[in-house]
């Protein structure tokens, strides 16, 4: 169980009992019993159950007009927020700063790579087009669901881990969709499709194994030689995908842009190291 996984028990667990002694605390002020100070239902709002406490203060109308809880009920709450976003991750697309992105000890085994082709044309190669392109979609938060799309790409607010990748590539002029319908024509025998459907099969990870593994340059899966990844590359998991991002962790290895699961806590993490399923590492250009 990870740290997040942890701290998500944690809050969950302290949220419901904050909210269970706001309940509890009305109902013996209603009956005249022997109450709840006042003290320890703040301290349980700070210890990290504000949202039940304040949840508890509308739904039972308790402490309501106390303007102790509120001024520090909300304030308990806006203060684990950062310590919430902090933990997740969610900052870094904030706050993300050269010294996020490459440890001191680091510098010179890890030279500032970037690839001398610009497809597109816009004066920016296409790494960093492809690494701030993946940046720019996981800031829009994007929903984690499969679905079909006439359109191909999503115009929804949904998408899955593909999604990173095509929206990546479009933002350095790489069409996925139209690319990946090209390849199949040409190797039709290394893709597992009878009925081919360019609205679809980009956004299938187990064609884009196929796709890289024709198109683009094959580099090592072996994270220890972390001066052979780079921000915009393309990493391949068994059932996953995701691009290389610039923000390295303490050892020097890569964090990963991704959209796992609908309950993943962040979309930029500190994965690499955690999973022993990297099939394949790509670069698009160089």
């Amino acid at each position: 169980m990870g740290k997040t996984d942890i701290l998500t028990g944690y809050l969950v667990l302290i949220n419901l009992m904050t909210f269970a002694l706001y309940g509890i605390d009305k109902g013996r002020a209603v009956t005249h019993r022997w109450r709840i100070s006042e003290a320890k239902l703040l301290l349980a709002a700070w210890a990290g159950g504000a949202a039940g406490a304040l949840a508890g203060m509308l739904f039972f109308r308790h402490k309501t007009r106390k303007w102790k809880f509120r001024l520090l009920v909300p304030a308990a709450l806006a203060v684990w927020a950062v310590i919430v976003l902090m933990l997740s991750g969610h900052a870094a697309l904030f706050f993300r700063t050269s010294a996020d992105r490459l440890p001191d000890k680091y510098a010179e085994e890890i030279p500032p790579v970037r690839s001398s082709v610009d497809f597109d044309g816009d004066g920016v190669d296409d790494q960093t087009d492809i690494l701030e392109g993946a940046l720019a979609y996981i800031a829009t938060k994007p929903v984690y669901k499969s679905k079909y799309y006439t359109s191909g790409y999503p115009d929804d607010g949904f998408g899955v881990c593909t999604d990173v990748v095509a929206q990546g590539m479009k933002a350095a002029g790489y069409d996925l969709m139209e690319l990946v319908q090209e390849d199949i024509a040409a190797h039709p025998d290394d893709y597992e499709i009878d009925e081919p459907d360019a609205n679809i099969d980009f956004r299938r990870v187990r064609n884009l194994k196929a796709f890289f593994r024709h198109t683009a340059i094959s580099l090592t899966t072996d994270i220890s030689e972390i001066g052979e990844w780079q921000g915009g590359d393309v990493v391949i998991f068994q059932n996953h995908v995701g691009i290389v991002s610039d923000r390295r962790n303490a050892n020097g290895v890569p964090y990963v842009i991704h959209h796992n699961d609908p309950f993943q806590a962040s979309y930029e993490q500190d994965i690499l190291e955690k999973r022993n399923d990297v099939v394949g590492h790509y670069r698009i250009s160089e």
